[in-house]
């Protein structure tokens, strides 16, 4: 049975001189669950929604007694590493967009992962910054070109294109089947695992590791400059000028513009990255070297250490829908308060096995430390908890790697209006927590890119012509004694979860497979 949930799809105005938040639509667009741990999106509905948004986003405007004409350009964040493929003759997706957290390549990544020397995940991490895992596109890629028909025969017949989702949003923008731009940004190219984050294009030899035909991949541009224009909507003739993945054009809208600043953005999952400069630092600590923005065809490239969650937001989401412990989502911050403390009871969300800096696909969600006092408020507070320990994990890894300690964090993200959860993230990382009060940064930085571009020109990237964002600032309230003793704990209850799926034979002598294998590691 194929279970749905809801995650939320809009475009945002925004002021650019002062980054003003002038107007915004949102819909709801659809996630499905065709089978345990497949995660699918339909690409008609996103390009859909995103054609529903901007109407609905210009009669507001109009409401204002806003000229829409005053837009002079657009720019497009997304999910990172949401994959698809479609047909450029017919503009038809070839099979449902198959999103980043899916765990449907595990086999895919053992078998790459055993053909390495050594069976090393890093083998290609000298040249992508990424370890091989189910998270990155060119594994997703692999998987299509293996188990789909559609998509087999489209790239035999040259008739394939591959994108992660602002490749197909800026296809379909721009004319689609009718000279449509296939494109995407250094960004988002920098996490499929067939780009070279050296010579910034996509590498052959990669290509040829996951056995990926170069023509099916779109042109890799810089995140600001002009692509094409808007031929239908409201927008028309409209230059598309910006394109940054969503935790890239995060770091952009918080002006983490200097190397050494970071930020840390709480939505489903937790996405925390460093500003490195010009040059990529590799991490020995688990964390990902990924591409943090290149404004402009001749402007340098700079990058960030990244650490990823797989699961933040989405815990709470699980206590909802398949728990049904919180009705809301924002009761949770209700339900932790009351309780106040965890007494003892550590959460370890691992549904999509654990990100940094572990890398362990093998690792299961995780309640412990349960007695007969433990209720649901402690569970909450628990949950709220599991966030923060997970960041600090990335954050020590940070300051390893990078060998200059963070003093203060910057957050944005859905998650942050969590006040509750913002004072737990700055008592257990024993330093301040600093958020905007405009919480959708994420947009900004996508807007930032779209207006800096040549051509276009209305936003001045200058650091003395940045627009100041105001903010509220959580101080640590706690000894940071009791913080390590409940950050050992955790990392306590983390060691529990490993490894739960393993590929020890767990059948019967008389071949029956029982549900306690996993289908895509059992031995028999």
């Amino acid at each position: 049975t194929t279970t749905k949930r809801q995650k939320l799809s809009g475009p945002l105005v925004f002021n650019a001189k002062t980054a003003e938040l002038m107007s915004h639509h949102q819909v709801e667009v659809n996630q499905s669950y065709p089978k345990e741990g497949w995660v699918e999106e339909d690409p008609k509905e996103i390009i859909q929604s995103v054609y529903e948004c901007i109407e609905r986003t210009c009669e507001k405007l109009h409401q204002l007694k806003i000229d829409i004409s005053n837009i002079k350009a657009v720019g497009v964040t997304n999910q990172r590493e949401t994959t698809l493929v479609w047909d450029k003759e017919t503009g038809e997706p070839l099979y449902n967009a198959i999103v980043w957290l899916d765990l449907r390549t595990q086999s895919t990544v053992e078998g790459l992962i055993n053909k390495t020397p050594g069976q090393n995940k890093n083998h290609l991490k000298h040249k992508t910054g990424l370890p091989i895992s189910t998270y990155f596109s060119a594994v997703k890629l692999r998987w299509l070109l293996d188990n789909v028909d559609e998509v087999r025969q489209a790239v035999l017949s040259e008739r394939a294109m591959f994108g992660t989702v602002d490749s197909w949003i800026i296809w379909c923008l721009t004319g689609g089947r009718n000279g449509g731009v296939h494109c995407t940004d250094v960004t988002n190219a920098s996490r499929t695992m067939l780009f070279n984050i050296h010579t910034m294009d996509w590498d052959p030899e990669l290509c040829r590791y996951f056995d990926v035909p170069m023509e099916i991949l779109p042109k890799v541009r810089s995140s600001s400059e002009i692509y094409g224009w808007m031929k239908s909507s409201s927008l028309t003739g409209i230059p598309i000028s910006g394109c940054l993945g969503d935790q890239s054009a995060a770091l952009v809208g918080q002006m983490c513009f200097k190397e050494g600043q970071a930020k840390n953005t709480y939505g489903t999952g937790c996405f925390l990255l460093k500003n490195t400069g010009t040059k990529p630092v590799m991490s020995d600590h688990g964390l990902l070297t990924t591409v943090a923005y290149k404004m402009g065809k001749e402007e340098p490239a700079c990058y960030a250490l990244e650490g990823s969650v797989a699961i933040a937001g989405a815990v709470v989401r699980w206590l909802k829908d398949n728990m049904g412990i919180v009705q809301s989502s924002s009761e949770i911050e209700t339900l932790a308060a009351a309780a106040g403390s965890s007494y003892g009871c550590y959460f370890v969300p691992a549904f999509s096995g654990l990100y940094a800096p572990y890398w362990e696909p093998s690792a299961r969600g995780i309640i412990c430390g349960l007695t007969q006092f433990t209720n649901r408020n402690h569970l909450a507070f628990a949950a709220l908890e599991a966030v923060c320990f997970q960041t600090r994990e990335i954050l020590e890894a940070m300051n390893q790697d990078s060998g200059v300690p963070l003093t203060m964090l910057q957050v944005d993200g859905g998650m942050t209006s969590n006040r509750l959860l913002m004072q737990l993230q700055a008592d257990i990382l024993c330093m301040s927590v600093v958020r905007p009060t405009m919480s959708e940064t994420t947009a900004l930085g996508a807007a930032m890119a779209a207006g800096a571009a040549e051509g276009v020109e209305v936003w001045n990237l200058n650091p003395d012509h940045l627009p100041h964002i105001t903010s509220e600032k959580y101080i640590p309230q706690i000894n940071c004694d009791e913080s390590e003793f409940r950050f050992a704990r955790w990392k306590k209850a983390v060691q529990r979860a490993m490894n739960w799926e393993t590929i020890e034979p767990c059948c019967s002598s008389n071949g029956t497979l029982y549900s306690c294998c996993m289908p895509l590691t059992c031995t028999l």
